[in-house]
């Protein structure tokens, strides 16, 4: 193995060698604990440690890494101190997680690091995200972020390389090529000869490079890094290494062939690199015996901390209120004589928006054809004058990625709105929705301050595609707020409380009401808090609850049989909902038909029945009513279409519910 040293002083030769071995006796002690069973589970990184060493020397403090679970020496080099790793991987409340994940599963503000999810791809497209920030602050950062050839299979790795190609993005992308994804070699993943080969159909430049030697991944990261936070631009580096354990230790490794191993283990980084010091005269076999017994007592000691340490007592009001960033909503009034204009439901949304850009200039929005075109219903039309293209952002189609650098943005303190052009689109982002936004705040303590519009809904002749009501897919997942308003009030009120809510939420619009409806809004900015419903009709009989176009259907009946006394709930927000405007009404007339557009089964509508027959029961005169739509795909053709909607049986449903 050759080492240039170039300008760097025996000095610096030295910290090297103590911030490659450190990793690597930190982790001889965990192999040594799994064995006792003092740890249930580790991930080796032994014969890789030059790539997570070298990379992080090369990076400055204040430049975030995006690490996996075999790089240790990334934590180890921005002198995390072990006993909170250790308490990490071992649950306790010292640790980043407080107990809630495990392993290199978390993230830290303090030391610039962000740790990856389960799965791995997806953080990719935070490292576009956290760049973009540096751009438009024109801060000169760089943002490395680590995968392996095993996860270069997924879309999240060629979202997230198109997006810092056409964004000129200041991200370095490390592929440990370790050759071996689990159990499946890399002629098994992936045919091309050189997975830095592909850097060249993202039109960016592409380095590959001896991942076991820490000179040449320092230099290499180094002027990488030095010349892009001048010329952003992303940089895609394979670094060829290969994996001395198992993928984690209790699947072992006698699926490689031994001779895999006798030649790999002739290029060990760190024996490498301390033969050559002792070489050269930088180091002598004292010094080495001194670092490795100054080494091991701090390890020894570390480790007992973090086991002294109290196991965690579980505290549920603590486990909820985690769940959401601290945020105390409060109604933005205006004054009574403010003034009302028109505005379409369409008007309301965008004038939201506006207001909100104006109010926060660190927010951004990002979709498909949402700059000059202004969007695909013209919601952003005009936007693109007044904030420029930084904020305004045209995105290529990739879902995932853009979910991603919207939290990547929220990282770096920037607020985020991304445009689903269609509800239905966002199955292509769901991963990031589900694990990443949901999950953060719960996991590090990370806010995630994103807001993802959703256009929804059927009526228009859609057809299966540009139609569904898909809210229930995240009322069920802890961490988000799901929003989903029938006026134009409450759509330019609630839109602008998601974006200054630091948490995640997703707005559903409907198409359908876009130019349908109108009504007087204030012009100024103003809030409304989320998860308060709003009663529309007070009456006797029956409680009516809904929400989205399901308060205009019952509206239309209400007028058309003016016989029957309604209490007419629109919900508004269906993430937190409002059980206590529910449970009022209930109580009161003792009859309950819950309306939505969404299927029968599964739709947000068997949560509240659920709710009202467990804490109402003994104040109903009848079983509590679901009108729902069919649970089939949903039709273009409009007879079809007007017979899948839960329109088409309102009538039957509330007559047979009066009649009870």
């Amino acid at each position: 193995m050759n080492f240039d040293p170039k300008d760097l002083s025996d000095k610096t030769l030295i910290k090297f060698y103590k911030n490659l071995l450190k990793p690597r006796m930190i982790e001889e002690k965990m192999l040594i604990l799994l064995r006792q069973g003092k740890i249930g589970k580790w991930f080796s990184g032994i014969g890789q440690e030059a790539i997570a060493v070298g990379t992080t020397l090369a990076m400055r403090p204040e430049e975030y890494i995006l690490p996996m679970h075999r790089n240790l020496g990334v934590f180890t080099s921005r002198d995390i101190p072990l006993s909170r790793l250790m308490a990490q991987w071992q649950g306790k409340s010292s640790g980043f997680t407080k107990g809630r994940d495990r392993s290199f599963h978390f993230g830290t503000q303090q030391y610039k690091i962000v740790g990856m999810i389960s799965h791995l791809g997806p953080q990719l497209a935070l490292a576009d995200g956290i760049a973009l920030a540096d751009t438009l602050r024109n801060e000169k950062n760089a943002t490395l972020v680590f995968t392996g050839e095993g996860a270069t299979s997924e879309g999240d790795f060629h979202e997230a390389l198109n997006v810092a190609a056409v964004w000129d993005l200041p991200v370095i992308f490390i592929i440990e090529n370790n050759a071996y994804g689990l159990s499946t070699p890399t002629n098994e993943q992936y045919r091309c000869k050189n997975l830095v080969d592909r850097a060249i159909g993202y039109g960016m430049e592409g380095h590959q490079i001896d991942g076991n030697n820490i000179l040449e991944v320092y230099h290499t990261i180094n002027d990488i890094a030095l010349d892009i936070r001048e010329k952003p631009r992303p940089v895609l580096v394979e670094c060829m290494t290969f994996r001395m354990r198992g993928h984690e230790e209790a699947s072992g490794t006698k699926y490689i062939p031994q001779e895999l191993f006798t030649e790999w283990e002739k290029k060990d980084p760190v024996k490498n690199f301390e033969e050559y010091l002792l070489n050269e005269q930088i180091l002598d076999q004292q010094l080495v015996s001194e670092i490795r017994a100054e080494f091991k007592l701090e390890i020894d000691a570390e480790i007992e901390l973090a086991f002294a340490e109290d196991e965690i007592v579980a505290d549920t009001s603590i486990e909820v209120t985690d769940m959401y960033a601290p945020y105390s909503p409060s109604a933005i009034e205006v004054a009574d004589d403010a003034t009302k204009t028109d505005k379409r439901y369409i008007d309301a949304i965008s004038d939201g928006l506006r207001q909100s850009m104006q109010k926060f200039p660190e927010l951004v929005i990002m979709g498909q054809d949402i700059a000059e075109y202004g969007g695909a219903f013209k919601i952003t039309q005009g936007f693109v004058e007044e904030f420029g293209k930084g904020r305004v952002r045209n995105t290529p189609i990739c879902e995932s990625a853009i979910v991603g650098a919207a939290l990547g943005l929220s990282i770096k303190g920037y607020k985020a709105v991304m445009e689903m052009q269609f509800a239905d689109f966002v199955t292509c982002g769901f991963n990031q929705i589900i694990n990443n936004l949901a999950k953060t705040h719960y996991r590090w303590a990370e806010k995630a301050d994103v807001v993802i519009r959703m256009p929804t809904g059927a009526g228009t002749g859609a057809g299966p595609f540009h139609s569904q009501s898909n809210e229930a897919w995240f009322t069920k997942t802890p961490g988000l707020k799901v929003v989903y308003p029938a006026f134009p009030s409450d759509a330019k009120g609630l839109l602008s409380a998601a974006i200054d809510d630091p948490n995640p939420v997703l707005f559903f619009e409907h198409k359908y009401l876009y130019r349908a409806i109108a009504e007087p809004v204030y012009d100024d900015y103003f809030t409304i808090e989320i998860g308060r419903a709003k009663m529309l009709r007070q009456g006797e009989q029956i409680s009516i609850i809904t929400y989205g176009l399901g308060v205009h259907w019952a509206i239309e009946y209400l007028n058309e049989h003016q016989e029957i006394s309604a209490d007419l709930i629109d919900l508004r927000s269906l993430q937190p909902w409002d059980k206590n405007a529910v449970e009022i009404s209930v109580k009161k007339t003792g009859r309950v038909l819950i309306l939505h557009e969404d299927t029968l089964t599964g739709g947000f509508g068997g949560e509240i029945s659920a709710h009202i027959a467990e804490h109402c029961f003994e104040y109903l005169d009848a079983p509590v009513k679901r009108c729902a739509s069919l649970d089939t795909a949903i039709p273009m053709n409009k007879a079809l279409e007007d017979n899948f909607l839960a329109k088409a049986r309102l009538h039957d449903q509330i007559s047979s519910l009066l009649n009870y």
